[in-house]
């Protein structure tokens, strides 16, 4: 083979393992609302919550996340038009589907908006919706986002069963709820990682994108990102920005990102 030919094919085999990486790459969402968080507590704008989700999106981020509760006690219905703008990566608002929080959502017109099943004065997610029960609730709230082009993803527990019926909803992904992952890791990693793999393929089976998050941190996310097929996103926020008072958040978005490659 001569040189010319031998430097080509080199290049095409670099080339298609860049490709090959970028494809397979698992997005990281970083959740800002812990930011507002400590914005809220002082009053003023300090910190800049919007300055914060620019700065993670020049550091690595691949998206920000932002879940308004009615309540505003961290992200406020502002800050979700301010940012809406700014922002050059993907734009994930997570919330409960009531009549405000779907105006809100359609007048934004994030990339993606994540439905999940939070009671008005609940802290944090701590479970998934029942697709089956809410399964037509569900169906008419992705209808509405999906007709002026909004990807839908619906927050689920790691069940076969809530997967295949939120592909009926008509969702475009599933969220899995990886909180009983993260509280059971450390005891026996296999045991909890198996209900994910098992719902992480039915998501496939069924044509849905998957996505994941809560309770995921630099301990926990490398396996979960080994052994999940096709994991499209990870949304973080408690455990990245407590990451960040320590390590800084450029540092701490290359860490997470590090844990997300395959």
């Amino acid at each position: 083979m001569c040189y010319l030919c031998s430097d080509f094919a080199y290049k095409c085999q670099a080339l298609a393992k860049i490709i090959l990486f970028l494809f397979c790459m698992t997005k990281l969402s970083v959740n800002i609302n812990k930011v507002a968080t400590l914005r809220n507590a002082r009053g003023g704008n300090n910190p800049d919550v919007c300055r914060f989700a620019l700065d993670c999106e020049a550091m690595g981020g691949e998206g920000i996340t932002v879940h308004p509760r009615p309540d505003e006690r961290h992200i406020r219905r502002a800050d979700v038009f301010a940012l809406r703008p700014l922002l050059h990566t993907e734009f994930n608002i997570e919330g409960y589907p009531n009549s405000e929080f779907i105006e809100l959502v359609l007048q934004v017109k994030p990339t993606q908006v994540t439905l999940v099943p939070d009671s008005p004065d609940q802290i944090t997610s701590n479970h998934g919706w029942d697709t089956v029960v809410h399964q037509g609730f569900l169906s008419e709230v992705v209808a509405t986002f999906k007709e002026v082009g909004i990807r839908t993803s619906v927050f689920v527990d790691p069940e076969v069963k809530m997967v295949e019926y939120a592909a009926k909803i008509g969702a475009d992904r599933v969220e899995l709820y990886t909180e009983p992952y993260a509280a059971n890791y450390a005891k026996d990693r296999v045991a909890a990682i198996a209900p994910y793999i098992k719902a992480g393929k039915a998501a496939k089976k069924a044509g849905l994108g998957l996505n994941a998050g809560h309770d995921l941190s630099l301990k926990n996310l490398a396996y979960f990102a080994e052994q999940i097929p096709h994991l499209d996103e990870v949304s973080i926020g408690h455990a990245l920005i407590c990451d960040a008072l320590y390590l800084g958040i450029e540092e701490t978005i290359r860490r997470y990102k590090e844990c997300l490659k395959k």
